[in-house]
């Protein structure tokens, strides 16, 4: 029995670690952000979005580096694991392009399109299942001269397992707390289950370079086991190219 019951935990953890699904492809916005924004990292540059997502009954880790070499396309190249309970780690690779239509500007907005692709390596089911491509439009709006910014997606998945097309979206919040620290909140999901939520901090060690961030979230209405806390950094050095 108890192997039973440790098996049925294992297999929420890992449907309620479906939502990374959307964590890890919209994860390409400024940390901790799930729901994009349509910004891209400096023209002529890189970034590196890295993270630990950490469930009841699973861990995960991600490092994401995006480069912007021509100034209005971001292309990212990267991956993560997740370990469960009992069970072999799994590997996810992502592919993402991003460009803008309109730049985010203060007191006004933007829009883009990503597009992208994720490859789960080996046969265990992990966060993103057995793998997805997805497309999404980020809309940005600022107010308040950048001190409250709004973040809307509506994009489609197509999930390569069983080739299901879901509708995705997002909405989330930023706003300055403080000088170098920034509060965020958000919710996200698709058409077919419950919406996630999530909230959280975002600190800037040094301005616009090097940032810090924790978040908590779950799924409304979902089990114990999709609840998770995760904590990131995030690297933006100003020229590379």
């Amino acid at each position: 029995m108890n192997v039973i019951l440790r098996l049925l935990l294992t297999r929420l953890a890992t449907l309620a670690a479906l939502a990374s699904l959307f964590v890890t492809l919209h994860a390409h916005a400024a940390r901790p952000f799930v729901t994009d924004d349509a910004r891209l990292t400096t023209a002529g540059s890189c970034q590196l979005e890295s993270w630990i997502r950490i469930y009841p009954e699973s861990r995960e880790s991600w490092a994401l580096p995006g480069c912007n070499p021509g100034g209005n396309l971001e292309l990212t190249l990267g991956g993560g694991k997740a370990s469960y309970a009992g069970e072999t780690a799994t590997r996810d690779d992502v592919v993402q392009l991003k460009t803008l239509f309109r730049e985010l500007s203060t007191n006004s907005w933007g829009i883009g399109l990503a597009l992208g692709t994720i490859r789960h390596v080996g046969a265990t089911p992990g966060p993103n299942q057995f793998g997805a491509t997805y497309g999404y439009l980020p809309i940005s709006v600022s107010h308040r001269d950048d001190a409250f910014i709004m973040h809307y997606n509506l994009g489609v998945l197509r999930e390569r397992s069983g080739g299901r097309n879901n509708l995705t979206w997002g909405i989330g919040a930023e706003i300055q707390a403080l000088p170098r620290l920034m509060a965020i909140a958000e919710a996200f999901g698709d058409n077919h289950a419950n919406p996630y939520w999530q909230a959280g901090a975002r600190y800037a060690i040094v301005p616009n370079r090097v940032q810090v961030d924790a978040t908590f979230g779950r799924q409304l209405g979902g089990p114990a086991a999709g609840r998770w806390m995760s904590f990131g950094l995030r690297l933006t050095p100003e020229r590379l190219f």
